[in-house]
């Protein structure tokens, strides 16, 4: 019997040419060689789905079938092999959708599965998908910022392999509060700042969003019980709420990552600090390994210290913070401490000495050591349109070899890790991350499937979750979701009850790959 990923109808549908898809297309008048086959495929294809144990919600799905996609590719990393199966899906939703609180909807500084919905229903998936817009719709040039209020955006999301469409749908949100229950806001705090629980937390002294907490969420996680955390851009705080959005704690960044200047916290983002987290390279990576004891942090890009001076290529080599949360979700210290070196590359995609450094815009921790980071150029739709895209890619990162500077001057203090300021050498007796490619998402073949072309990408991919496909037989086989920031870039845009109107949409898109992860290692 033929399997149903062979004879469904699905863009990655295999020959032979004659299929159910064409059958079905022609209504019964085979397109093959003779009528005799067709009714023979016909009464295969009938005799498959009565007796297949999919009704039940168990057997193949069609189009989860890795070994019958042509772009299948084994990728070897420390003595395991991971695979990449391809592109087997995408959705979108227009630019000037409205969200639960009658903003325009920001796609997607992170998304992520609720916790326990993730489930397959006959021939597709079906799941509550939960995004996080950032600070909202602003403008850092003419110092123009919206009185944003935090939120989460809640959508039921549905997947199905056989044709690769994903559709999610908006259904509500979660408005976040701070400590004392109040909204946050998404403008610049400039130098200001309030006091909560002890705590120095940024806050606008005048103006926009006067006295409110400043909130520029850029990551996102949830915990088994519902509990999540949220990484800010402002602070390099990591932010713990409870499942009603309100603030129960938070993890403060060591020494190092602290924004200072002139020996205080700054956390605006319009000028850089003298040292810390650069401005507007904050925690944008933020993931819970599989066992739920494992918090890590991943900051975008190297911080101000740990910068070559004068050289856009110079931010390489970033901080990976890794937190035990098994005892409290809310730990004082990180417990391994490591640098990562994210990838640089030439702006102008001619193969020259690379000028520019790829940041890390998501991570997915896969065991307690090892996470899918996913790094990108900053070009594409909403971005300098002479800009060419050269660099978007899900990367396979191992701490496992790399030097733990927890506890080191380089934690406590803001001493560099550079041997030279004006290069990206690390010390001597600094042994960064393993990294290697999983995912190119410039596959101009696997984008045309979709209706996607390159050019039509977005500048920021920002977001990513795993699923698994929960396939008898294969339990290391997941969907990986990547789904895009678009800036609240629209042509029609509210926010605040004003317009904040752009003159092009970048729409709000989720890619599904396929991939194949081997056990913990």
């Amino acid at each position: 019997m033929l399997p149903i990923s062979t004879i469904a109808c699905s863009r990655r549908t295999t020959r032979p040419a004659l299929s159910w898809c064409s059958i079905r297309r022609h209504r019964g008048k085979c397109s093959g060689p003779s009528a005799l086959l067709s009714k023979h495929l016909t009464i295969i294809w009938l005799l498959t789905a009565l007796l297949s144990p999919l009704a039940g919600g168990e057997g193949a799905i069609a189009g989860t079938d890795g070994n019958k996609v042509p772009d299948v590719r084994n990728i070897p990393f420390h003595d395991q092999v991971f695979v990449d199966q391809g592109l087997v899906g995408a959705g979108q939703l227009p630019a000037d959708t409205i969200d639960f609180l009658g903003d325009t909807l920001g796609s997607f500084s992170s998304l992520k599965i609720a916790p326990g919905s993730w489930r397959r229903v006959g021939d597709h998936y079906e799941g509550i998908l939960w995004t996080l817009p950032d600070r909202g719709r602003n403008d850092p040039a003419a110092k123009l910022f919206f009185d944003y209020p935090a939120r989460l955006n809640r959508f039921r999301l549905r997947f199905t392999p056989g044709d690769g469409q994903l559709t999610f749908t908006p259904d509500g949100g979660l408005k976040l509060r701070d400590f004392d229950g109040r909204p946050f806001t998404g403008a610049d705090p400039a130098a200001g700042t309030k006091t909560e629980r002890g705590i120095i937390l940024p806050a606008p002294a005048d103006g926009t969003g006067m006295g409110k907490i400043s909130l520029d969420a850029e990551s996102l996680q949830f915990t088994r019980d519902g509990h999540f955390y949220i990484g800010d851009e402002y602070t390099a705080n990591i932010y713990y709420f409870d499942r009603g959005g309100k603030l129960r704690g938070v993890i403060r960044p060591p020494a190092a990552v602290m924004p200072m200047s002139n020996g205080r916290p700054y956390f605006g983002s319009l000028q850089a600090p003298d040292t810390g987290r650069r401005n507007n390279q904050g925690p944008e990576g933020l993931s819970i390994s599989p066992d739920g004891h494992r918090l890590f942090v991943v900051l975008q890009s190297a911080l101000v210290q740990d910068s070559a001076t004068g050289n856009a290529a110079g931010r390489i080599n970033s901080r990976v913070l890794i937190y035990d949360i098994s005892r409290t979700p809310t730990p004082s210290q990180p417990i391994a401490h490591h640098v990562v070196k994210l990838p640089a590359y030439d702006k102008d995609g001619k193969g020259q000495r690379p000028d520019r450094t790829a940041a890390q815009s998501e991570i997915l921790a896969i065991d307690d050591h090892r996470f899918l980071m996913l790094a990108r150029d900053a070009a594409g739709r909403g971005a300098d349109p002479k800009t060419p895209i050269v660099y978007k890619k899900i990367l396979l990162v191992d701490v496992s070899h790399a030097t733990n500077i927890a506890g080191l001057p380089y934690e406590n203090d803001t001493i560099s890790l550079l041997q030279d300021p004006a290069g990206t050498a690390l010390k001597p007796d600094i042994v960064p991350a393993e990294h290697g490619e999983l995912i190119d998402m410039l596959n101009p073949v696997q984008l045309a499937r979709f209706g996607l072309s390159v050019d039509a990408l977005s500048e920021k991919w920002e977001a990513m979750d795993l699923v698994p496909t929960l396939q008898p037989g294969r339990p290391g086989d997941y969907f990986l979701l990547v789904g895009n920031d678009n800036d609240f870039i629209a042509r029609h845009c509210r926010m605040s009850g004003q317009s904040c109107d752009s003159d092009l949409d970048n729409d709000n898109r989720i890619l599904v790959y396929q991939v194949r992860l081997p056990a913990p290692s």
